[in-house]
């Protein structure tokens, strides 16, 4: 029985490793997620401040988180509409490794 005792505590030991691991994906994942729901939301504002006349870089900047704001990028489409991109915050940002995310928004032709 002693045995078995020990060897469930170095199965423990050389598992948890990748249990970390596998949580720490998971939680990125959730973060960027909420990252591009952020940056679609700050699209719809900016679309919105376009089409009165606004700034939209300025009001996509008060839509998002300040982690967020650092990495923004608001680039005006043609018929109307706005792209916004932030930095996806992961921990590989980091280290340099940052993905884009991106959303875009328009009002659409008004009457």
């Amino acid at each position: 029985m002693g045995r078995q005792g020990g060897q469930a505590s170095v199965e423990l030991v050389a598992a948890l490793p990748f249990v970390l691991l596998v949580g720490l994906v998971a939680w990125q994942l959730v973060l960027a997620g909420h990252a591009l729901t952020l940056c679609a939301n700050a699209a719809r504002v900016a679309a919105r401040a376009e089409a009165v006349g606004r700034d939209p870089r300025a009001a996509a900047r008060s839509a998002l988180p300040g982690g967020l704001e650092r990495g923004l990028e608001v680039e005006r489409r043609a018929g109307g509409g706005v792209r916004v991109s932030v930095r996806a915050p992961l921990l590989l940002a980091a280290a340099g490794i940052a993905p884009r995310l991106s959303a875009s928004a328009s009002l659409g032709r008004q009457r």
